[in-house]
């Protein structure tokens, strides 16, 4: 799990277009895994886009500290709480929580607490930063990664990413061709066929 290296307002270009900086991020990182933003969206719950054979793998940061003991502890209804402060760092190596680039410590969701999508309350799904509109956001400064304030969609918050299949598998699908180098997306829309294929696989 990764920050993108700036906040956002709710209007990401939807949650095409952060999958896509997360996809950006990530290879300027040199990291090789298939990243996708941390965003419940209109056809996607949050708990929903890492694969279910991934989701008992433990969620770690950049640096390969554990974060969660696993992807579907986040969704057990307790707002997945920190048991430490939490360490998360951007793609380009700063804490969320100390740098001032981010000066809220909240990040965009757009879920309840069990992973489902929250249709009124994610800035008309990551394509609206108007201060009338509102999504769902969680203070990191209270531990916890899926608590439920609603924010207006214009504030700046931080963005997740999380890496969707397991190093294992991305070496897998280069052998068979399914991210080679010759394969490389130009847009957001190239980088959601992508995923639709790795996902299934």
């Amino acid at each position: 799990m990764a920050a993108l290296n700036q906040p956002y307002t709710g209007d990401m270009h939807g949650v095409r277009g952060a999958d896509y900086e997360c996809y950006r991020q990530s290879r300027r990182a040199n990291l090789r895994g298939t990243f996708r933003a941390f965003l419940a969206s209109r056809v996607q719950n949050l708990d929903s886009i890492v694969r279910h054979k991934d989701s008992d793998l433990p969620i770690v940061n950049i640096k390969g500290e554990v974060l969660f003991n696993s992807w579907k502890d986040l969704f057990a209804g307790t707002a997945a709480p920190f048991s430490y402060p939490p360490r998360i760092y951007s793609f380009d190596g700063r804490n969320v929580l100390t740098d001032n680039a981010w000066p809220h410590k909240l990040v965009w969701h757009g879920s309840d607490r069990l992973g489902v999508r929250e249709m009124e309350a994610y800035c008309d799904a990551w394509h609206s930063e108007g201060a009338t509109k509102v999504g769902v956001a969680s203070s990191l400064l209270r531990h916890r990664l899926l608590d439920q304030e609603k924010h207006p969609c214009d504030r700046s918050f931080i963005v997740l990413c999380i890496e969707a299949t397991s190093q294992d598998d991305f070496r897998k699908r280069r052998r068979r061709g399914l991210l080679n180098g010759e394969q490389v997306p130009r847009s957001a829309q190239e980088y959601a066929g992508i995923l639709q294929r790795v996902v299934r696989t």
